[in-house]
């Protein structure tokens, strides 16, 4: 018996080796690949931001940032000059999901402005921001809209993780389904793209939120008990002993209300009379 406890345990610590160094090995190759992208994404920065600043001279059509909503605009990563030209249109908060290496106005800058800034640092290409900071942009943008202010949302060209908080803002205040919050933006900004785990994570969101302000639901009327109604079941009589209602912990109905008390009143067979005198109960 003993040998064959050893070994059940044996083969117990060693499928968790097994699974440790699964989970070990996933979290290498996460690692692995942000470094990879993010290494990218440092070489590829100035090259890409000249060629959006190159389309937008070009092009009238490729706007470096487009109104989404009343008060949300969505695009590119800013310049100093352009801090002026925010506070013009009545930009009152701005979001910056660049990391730090992207970031071309400090929020000093912005400050002396007097407009909020909001920085979630968020790797290029293939990531997306984590459920609280969506969270924390997404209410940023209502807070300001709720104060009529606008708010810029960008990242570098305004496609995929400034995007993400946009459509996480339309599901969550607007009301919108995920595809139809993609379709609406690409109507004001049809370049913008989503990776699959931008597009995955906007989902995940909404079911997150949804599951956070689930509220039970309402109790079924519950009987009210109070001392009187278990004092004969504890002890023979206690004469001259004077009781109180106990505290209502549960709203009940009137109806309900009205049974406890006439069962409070009753006397309770197989025992001596108890001279109780009881409180008037509210419900009654």
């Amino acid at each position: 018996m003993k040998i064959e406890d050893l070994d059940d345990l044996t083969d117990v610590k060693s499928d968790q080796r097994i699974v440790d160094y699964s989970v070990s090995r996933y979290v290498v190759t996460v690692d692995a690949k942000r470094a990879l992208v993010g290494a990218g994404a440092r070489i590829l920065f100035y090259p890409t931001l000249l060629y959006n600043v190159c389309r937008n001279k070009m092009q009238a059509e490729f706007r470096w940032w487009d109104e989404i909503d009343q008060f949300l605009l969505l695009g590119a990563v800013p310049f100093p000059k352009d801090v002026p030209r925010l506070k013009q249109l009545g930009v009152g908060g701005v979001i910056t999901l660049n990391e730090p290496f992207e970031t071309l106005v400090p929020t000093s800058l912005y400050r002396a402005h007097d407009i909020d800034h909001l920085v979630i640092p968020t790797r290029d290409y293939l990531f997306a921001p984590s459920f609280i900071d969506i969270d924390r942009a997404v209410n940023f943008i209502h807070r300001n809209a709720s104060s009529c202010k606008t708010t810029y949302v960008h990242c570098k060209a305004g496609r995929g993780r400034s995007t993400t908080i946009v459509l996480c803002y339309l599901v969550e205040y607007k009301h919108m389904t995920p595809a139809s919050a993609l379709e609406y933006v690409r109507s004001r900004r049809p370049r913008v793209l989503l990776a699959p785990s931008q597009w995955k994570v906007i989902h995940e969101y909404r079911h997150w939120r949804l599951a956070s302000t689930a509220t039970p639901s309402p109790s079924v009327d519950a009987v009210l008990i109070t001392k009187a109604d278990l004092e004969g079941y504890n002890s023979p009589s206690h004469g001259g002993k004077e009781l109180a209602l106990a505290p209502q912990v549960a709203k009940a109905s009137p109806m309900m209300a009205k049974l406890s008390c006439l069962f409070a009143s009753l006397k309770v067979s197989g025992y001596t009379p108890i001279n109780v005198k009881l409180t008037e109960a509210p419900a009654c």
